[in-house]
């Protein structure tokens, strides 16, 4: 399969098919394709059986994206299939062969066949609690491409071990699952109080990438949110 990421900010993914591969993605989520795909709909992943589609619709109730999936399939021909962002941002491919990714619960969009998606809680509780990431992310793994929106820009950093990043709510994307997550208090009660950052940071650990966004989805709705009129 070959593939081309557009027009950032308001980003597209277009997918070229040869006759019978096939790309799974989000319910809902295709934009446009070629009369040569054929899409069926389905619970998604390897895991099949009774038990597995138990354990999908666990996992959708906790991320809150739908248990199905559609899988589209070039048939008849070569075929052509595109995906458009649901927000400002960025489109990123990983490849998941090395090291499996770890994002936050609204970032997937498609994925190659192959890739598994799976539920990654956060070990520390004080991490889920006040880190701004949530007990829950997911974790892609496998083998082949997943494809993961960013709100935004995105910031690529490469930390070696022990090396740390301060992350403030909402700003962390993606990270390789070899890195770790804590959370920070801001040093100071003056800061905590006055400096409009709260009491708590993410801390991200290496060794591994991450992958951070300049405008998540709260933040954005925070600086539009006293522009907006209702009417009673």
């Amino acid at each position: 399969m070959e593939y081309e990421i557009k027009n950032v900010p308001l980003t597209v993914l277009i997918c070229k098919l040869a006759q019978g591969e096939a790309i799974e993605c989000q319910k809902g989520a295709m934009s446009w394709m070629t009369t040569t795909m054929e899409m069926k709909t389905g619970v998604g992943g390897q895991d099949n059986g009774f038990l597995g589609a138990i354990g999908k619709m666990a996992k959708s109730s906790l991320t809150g994206e739908s248990i199905f999936r559609n899988t589209y399939t070039a048939v008849g021909g070569p075929g052509e299939i595109a995906f458009a962002s649901s927000f400002p941002g960025s489109i990123i491919a990983f490849n998941t062969e090395t090291t499996p990714i770890i994002a936050q619960k609204t970032a997937y969009l498609a994925n190659t066949i192959g890739i598994n998606m799976d539920l990654f809680f956060q070990k520390k509780f004080g991490a889920g609690l006040f880190g701004g990431e949530g007990f829950i992310m997911q974790k892609f793994s496998g083998h082949g491409l997943v494809f993961l929106e960013i709100n935004g820009c995105v910031c690529e950093y490469s930390l070696a071990p022990g090396e740390s990043m301060l992350v403030d709510t909402g700003y962390l994307a993606a990270m390789e699952a070899t890195c770790s997550i804590d959370i920070e208090s801001v040093k100071g009660i003056g800061n905590a109080l006055l400096g409009g950052e709260g009491f708590f940071n993410t801390k991200v650990t290496g060794p591994g990438r991450i992958w951070l966004q300049s405008m998540p989805a709260n933040a954005l709705a925070g600086a539009i949110a006293p522009y907006i009129v209702t009417s009673r």
